[in-house]
């Protein structure tokens, strides 16, 4: 029985978690002038690919856009043309941008904000792919056959102007009615092949729910807790950048002229080891789900429906299958790392999507760029290979340090109004030693410990026993 009024929304400062994590929005007075000032460095050298009509597909509201598609089907299978952002041609290797890039690491969300990895008026502004403007570009074009595999790719520096700003929602909606912008006409197709492709190569996906917090436009200052559905269109838009990391991992791998050095960047992962998979089919097996031997953990994975506790249950323990993930810097030894693939993705893969939001993404496409018109690697890329590694695995962490601390904020913000009320919820993981039990409940979306022994996998009633705002904690019981 609910004991307490239930509240959907809550007024929550986040200002605590910026200080917490150190993170400041400010730049330095040297590195925003340069960011202000800031000019393409290739403006000379660039192809002219403002005739292809590209667009981008982001968030609602989202002003750094890295990327920019545009998709065409051929007689033999399929075109991509990828624009990115062109970062390293604004963006002095020496400077004090530069430097200070490389302190942060990346872009921090937040519910109330962004801390940019660059000033906004370089993200969001003369950088970013905005509609209608003409704007520097490391444009991808690859050709791929009738099973959307890749034969040919290769990038260079080009001028682009994007001619529509989409949104995930407003794609799926356009997909189901069946009047998607020509510039991505092809996307359901191609992005249906590239996942099954991923399952053939034995690439493994969690469809786990995906908490967010969300500001309530009915209450100013207030914030709820939701679920975020995952369209097809995600998944399908998902598969361009996938790809096109793919083919960069390729680039850095295979060398090339002038010196044929290995030369990269990776993001790797290990394959998950027997004993984590056998885990894993015990509890599959627990919970009456049928996984014949021959079938890969991913495709049996990709058939649940995500919706069933069961299957909620098997993906929570699946998380366990993808550990390790690492930033691997090829540095032209003639020695190569004993992991080179990502095991979620199947191949070998590099970030290079993503460079307003992302460092990493700089250096390795500027490694693409090199290795694409036969040139030497810049040496202040591979000089900055392993500082920037380090700077990704650090950055990484806080990263998920401060969305996990948004998140449990919010939670125990909500919830504490309602200590002592009950909720329905599904047992997620059983409690096991000193580790309780861990519960999703569905309304508000929230992931907590239970006390007691809820069976694995089953429907439950719980009570809400301490939901606490200064320590960030929530706990549950069980029975109610």
């Amino acid at each position: 029985m609910e004991l307490h009024q239930r509240i959907v929304s809550a007024p929550v400062d986040f200002g605590a978690i910026r200080s917490e994590f150190g993170l400041a929005s400010a730049y330095p007075a040297e590195a925003a002038s340069e960011a202000r000032d800031a000019s393409d460095a290739f403006a000379g050298d660039r192809i002219d690919r403002t005739d292809i009509e590209f667009v981008t597909i982001d968030p609602p509201g989202a002003m750094d856009l890295d990327q920019a598609v545009y998709l065409e089907r051929t007689g033999t299978g399929f075109t991509v043309h990828y624009a990115i952002a062109d970062v390293g041609a604004v963006i002095a290797p020496d400077g004090a941008l530069a430097r200070e890039a490389g302190a942060r690491g990346q872009t921090f969300y937040l519910p109330d904000g962004t801390v940019p990895l660059h000033p906004p008026v370089l993200s969001e502004g003369a950088a970013s792919l905005l509609p209608d403007q003409t704007r520097p570009a490391a444009l991808w074009t690859i050709e791929l056959d009738e099973n959307a595999e890749p034969h040919t790719f290769s990038v260079v520096r080009a001028t682009i102007r994007s001619r529509a700003r989409l949104d995930y929602a407003s794609v799926q909606a356009d997909a189901d009615a069946g009047r998607l912008h020509p510039s991505i006409a092809a996307l359901p197709e191609f992005g249906t092949q590239r996942i099954e492709a991923g399952l053939e190569r034995g690439a493994i996906g969690l469809r786990l729910p995906s908490q967010s917090v969300i500001r309530d436009d009915a209450t100013d200052g207030h914030w709820q807790l939701v679920v975020e559905p995952r369209t097809a269109a995600d998944d399908w838009n998902e598969q361009v950048s996938l790809l096109t990391g793919m083919c960069a991992a390729r680039i850095m791998l295979n060398g090339s002229v002038p010196d044929g050095e290995r030369i990269g960047l990776l993001r790797t992962m290990p394959p998950p080891p027997d004993s984590a998979i056998q885990s894993l089919r015990r509890t599959a097996a627990a919970l009456g789900i049928t996984w014949p031997a021959d079938k890969p953990v991913g495709r049996m994975l990709a058939e649940l429906d995500p919706n069933s506790p069961a299957a909620l249950v098997l993906m929570s323990e699946a998380t366990g299958l993808l550990r390790g993930a690492a930033y691997t810097v090829l540095n032209g030894a003639d020695t190569t790392p004993e992991v080179v693939q990502h095991s979620a993705i199947g191949a070998p893969y590099a970030h290079v999507t993503a460079p307003l939001r992302r460092l990493a993404d700089r250096f390795a496409t500027e490694i693409c760029l090199a290795r694409c018109a036969g040139t030497d690697v810049p040496q202040w890329v591979r000089d900055g290979l392993t500082p920037t590694a380090d700077s990704m695995k650090r950055s990484d962490s806080v990263a998920g340090k401060v969305e996990r601390a948004c998140i449990d904020l919010t939670e125990s913000t909500l919830l504490a109004p309602r200590t002592g009320a009950e909720f329905d919820a599904v047992v997620v993981r059983e409690a096991n030693g000193n580790r309780p039990a861990e519960i999703f409940v569905a309304d508000p979306p929230v992931l907590g410990p239970c006390a007691g022994s809820p069976p694995e996998g089953s429907a439950v009633r719980v009570r809400l026993v301490a939901a606490d705002p200064v320590t960030r904690k929530i706990n549950f019981a069980f029975p109610a």
